[in-house]
């Protein structure tokens, strides 16, 4: 009954995976599948540890970050469902050099990284579709880059709201962000301070982009704030 579970749940949140595999391969995927539920805050692999899984997010919101300078972390990429992670520092054989934390009550698929490890030696097509995943994140990573230390604060906060909405949408109002983030995270994901961007998104209100209510993020002008996030 739970390999019969698992294997749906693999099939339909994990089809880009499942699409590609032989039946030997996914009775092996469907033997060694796990599923985990992570409470708000609680961190699903620390930086420096060794990396021993494929993460894939089923349910809820992940955040990959890293500790700075002074104590101050850096939000480094959101994920979404269904989004896989865990995965690069394997290939490269080095510890973990982010942290992965859980946003919101999520539950997780896992595999273990030596299994994937042999499939993808032998199986082209799934070595394709992590080099194609590789290259995308590769790609986001460079342009964040480019926007965190060129963009100005208004630049950076405008795209952290969009990037949000991109990622998780708007809730049944269609224009209430669906995720409810701490100030604290705002400016990590954005490289500025908690006062900075708590100034800058009151700056917002006063300008009808959004409205704010403790947690809650609504949107009133999106196409302006795409603007702000556009030109910096």
């Amino acid at each position: 009954m739970i390999k019969t579970v698992i294997e749906r749940v693999i099939s339909e949140d994990l089809a880009g995976i499942w699409n590609i595999l032989d039946s030997d391969e996914k009775r092996r995927i469907v033997d060694a599948f796990e599923i985990q539920n992570f409470k708000k805050n609680q961190i699903i692999y620390a930086e420096k540890e060794t990396p021993e899984y494929l993460w894939c997010l089923l349910k809820g919101k992940v955040k990959l970050y890293k500790d700075g300078v002074g104590g101050r972390a850096q939000i480094l990429r959101l994920i979404r469902p269904v989004q896989y992670f865990g995965y690069r520092a394997f290939f490269a054989n080095e510890p973990y050099v982010s942290t992965a934390a859980a946003i919101e009550p999520s539950s997780l698929g896992m595999l273990p990284m030596s299994l994937v490890s042999d499939m993808i030696s032998k199986n082209i097509k799934l070595a394709w579709f992590f080099i194609h995943e590789l290259s995308r994140n590769l790609g986001g990573s460079d342009t964040k880059i480019i926007n965190l230390t060129q963009k100005h604060i208004r630049g950076r906060l405008a795209e952290a709201l969009i990037l949000l909405r991109d990622n998780y949408g708007y809730e049944d109002d269609n224009s209430t962000l669906n995720i409810y983030m701490a100030r604290e995270d705002l400016a990590n994901l954005s490289n500025m301070t908690t006062s900075n961007a708590i100034r800058t998104l009151s700056s917002f209100v006063t300008e009808k982009l959004i409205t704010v209510d403790g947690r809650c993020i609504k949107i009133l002008n999106e196409p302006q704030l795409r603007k702000i996030s556009k030109f910096g």
